[in-house]
């Protein structure tokens, strides 16, 4: 396909999106370590569904802006972002669709500006509260200090910073195969701390795999290559920060519309969203009008299950649309 890219001066930074379609504006927000291609598939899918389709390189990633400093990477900043990419295109009000990263995003934008948001579609990280009595960056070094973490292992510069860049094939190969279904993330808790994220994942078999293509993944890592991972690794030591600025709105509940989709071996709601975290999605998005889950998929769903990603998400926008 013959991607529409764009680039616009928005809230300070420099930002690439590519924008496919016409219709109800419809917001696809990456995490890391993505890119606007991570959604690739889904672009062409929604746009010939009759949909506007936008998909921003996410601030830090890809070809938009990274700023040095993890203060950058707050919620006011990222919010930001995204109000700015409305503005630019003349747009009042969008559904917002995110997964990681992007989906922590979306729900921000939800509590702070539900005027501006139509709908939110979370993948694989649904909305939680979070733990008022301990920072999350203190929590996950307690937890660094007992094995391999990777959050523990990217919160302080310029080891990871390093290590990625030296080896982005490498580490981008290693880490779309252990975050995917075929993968086991945790069995990287068998490694001590102080072990490199390269070091403690798996060796992944060579590509193709079923769901990425060689050329895939080299886009990936051009990209990389170019950017470095800094900018990313800033959305994980802002976490305190952002943990901060979302106390004063603990407890409040937003009325946007809620969708979410997730996957069977999805490392983050396996091992870090509680025994229940549906339910506590409902207690901030009390209108959760579906989930669907995906078998045998992991944190790459919309690679590894892009067919059934499609149609899930055609499903949510067709609801959304009779609204």
């Amino acid at each position: 396909m013959n991607w529409s890219h764009h680039y616009a001066t928005i809230n300070g930074i420099r930002m690439h999106y590519v924008e496919q379609g016409e219709g109800m504006p419809v917001v696809l927000c990456h995490g890391f370590p993505h890119i606007w291609f991570s959604w690739h598939r889904q672009i062409a899918a929604l746009a010939e569904a009759g949909y506007r389709v936008i998909a921003p390189d996410m601030r830090g990633m890809g070809q938009t802006d990274a700023p040095p400093e993890p203060s950058d990477y707050d919620v006011e900043s990222i919010t930001g972002d995204l109000l700015g990419l409305l503005k630019h295109l003349n747009i009042d009000a969008a559904v917002f669709a995110g997964l990681d990263f992007g989906a922590f995003a979306i729900y921000d934008l939800a509590l702070r500006h539900p005027e501006r948001v139509v709908a939110v579609i979370g993948l694989e990280n649904p909305a939680a509260p979070h733990n008022p009595e301990e920072a999350p960056l203190s929590e996950y070094q307690r937890m660094g200090e007992q094995h391999f973490l990777h959050i523990e292992y990217f919160r302080v510069p310029p080891r990871a910073d390093e290590e990625l860049a030296a080896q982005p094939r490498r580490f981008l190969h290693k880490v779309f195969h252990t975050l995917s279904g075929a993968g086991n993330y945790f069995d990287c808790f068998k490694h001590p701390p102080g072990t490199s994220y390269i070091d403690a994942m798996a060796e992944p078999p060579a590509l193709p795999w079923p769901w990425l293509s060689e050329v895939e993944m080299e886009f990936f890592v051009s990209e990389y290559s170019r950017s470095g991972f800094t900018g990313g690794l800033n959305w994980y030591r802002s976490m305190d920060l952002k943990w901060q600025q979302r106390r004063p709105l603990e407890g409040v509940q937003s009325a946007v519309p809620a969708y979410f989709l997730g996957s069977e071996h999805d490392v983050d709601l396996e091992g870090f969203h509680g025994d229940d975290p549906i339910a506590l999605m409902r207690a901030i998005f009390p209108d959760l009008r579906a989930v669907k889950m995906i078998p045998g998929a992991g944190h790459m769903v919309q690679l590894e299950a892009s067919a059934e990603v499609n149609a899930i998400l055609l499903e949510f926008l067709a609801d959304i649309h009779r609204q």
